[in-house]
């Protein structure tokens, strides 16, 4: 069937520059990047052709979405908690919301964030890209180095790493102080004691080798999640030939509900992958894990208020959001 899909090669091969911050082997690339990628050169017949730069090779991960929107980059990787400033309202994929999985996260969200959706048209597009890949994480847990965990009342004090606004509202209401650092530079700031603790999914803790560095772990909790996502400028986008956007659209379509399927088979192998490593992994006792959901589901509404004071349509993409998780 693919075959019959193929674009035939018009000659020389176009190659597009990707580049990421993820570490070489990262399960987003191996299991979304680098197979939309494949697919994209598959349906194009060797039209377009890639090449791949992860780890920081091209630019920090702050500075992606500028590389990107100046066409340094052809397709940047975009995690939004590192450009809060630019695009808060894709945000709302990081709230602790009503979803358990990376699938349900990541199809809601794909539904308002791809072209024409309401977060495309309110945020994407005014900064000149759109959304071509996203995946949303499992939901976060909180991990300790050292401070033991056994109830609510853990983590008053700590330090814990925390990306972007949301995560940070969540840290807080934990009595906790958000400290904001790229994961690349996380696991030396637990080993030096920069922070007490992170907020992390267990696939994202260990190609960044943090197993090590860590002691503790909440489970069945929701402190978030993270939106990670590739990007390309409008005006690269519109230099493409609509045979090439078409292949790239369709192999994004394929490629996201596959990978969000096996991002949820990783994080349970890698659940366990570190709870062998040593990290004790603590059930609150249940009043404490219903103050902390009831605190949560605060965070929604702070959010989307906090954006319509600064006159962007926070209530209504957060809405949106959440009729999309209901379907």
């Amino acid at each position: 069937m693919a075959a019959a899909m193929t674009i035939p090669s018009l000659g020389m091969a176009e190659t597009l520059r990707v580049a990421d911050s993820f570490p070489v082997g990262h399960y987003i690339a191996e299991n979304m990047t680098k197979i939309w990628m494949d697919k994209v050169t598959e349906l194009t017949g060797g039209e377009v052709e890639f090449e791949y730069y992860p780890a920081e090779q091209l630019g920090k991960s702050k500075d992606l979405l500028s590389l990107t929107q100046s066409n340094t980059v052809d397709i940047g990787y975009v995690g939004v908690s590192y450009v809060a400033d630019k695009l808060p309202l894709s945000a709302v994929g990081e709230l602790p919301e009503a979803f358990n999985s990376s699938c349900q996260g990541t199809g809601a969200y794909w539904s308002i964030a791809r072209p024409g959706g309401i977060l495309d048209e309110a945020e994407l597009a005014p900064q000149g890209v759109r959304m071509l890949l996203v995946m949303i994480l499992s939901p976060y847990q909180i991990f300790t180095a050292e401070n033991e965990i056994t109830d609510i009342d853990s983590f008053k004090g700590m330090k814990l790493r925390a990306t972007g606004g949301t995560k940070e509202i969540a840290v807080q209401l934990m009595g906790a102080t958000p400290v904001n650092i790229p994961a690349p530079e996380t696991r030396e700031a637990l080993t030096r004691g920069t922070i007490d603790g992170v907020l992390f999914p267990h696939s994202s803790a260990l190609p960044y080798e943090l197993e090590p560095a860590l002691a503790y772990g909440t489970q069945g909790m929701n402190f978030g999640s993270f939106v990670a996502s590739y990007v390309i400028s409008e005006d690269r986008w519109n230099r493409l030939s609509p045979e090439v956007q078409k292949a790239m659209t369709d192999a994004a379509e394929e490629v996201i509900g596959s990978a969000c399927k096996a991002a949820e088979e990783l994080d349970l192998k890698d659940k366990q992958t570190m709870a062998d490593a040593g990290v004790a992994f603590v059930s609150l006792p249940e009043e404490d894990m219903a103050e902390i959901g009831k605190r949560m589901s605060t965070i929604g509404e702070k959010w989307a208020e906090d954006l319509d004071g600064r006159g962007l349509p926070g209530s209504e993409v957060l809405q949106a959001f959440r009729d999309a998780l209901a379907e």
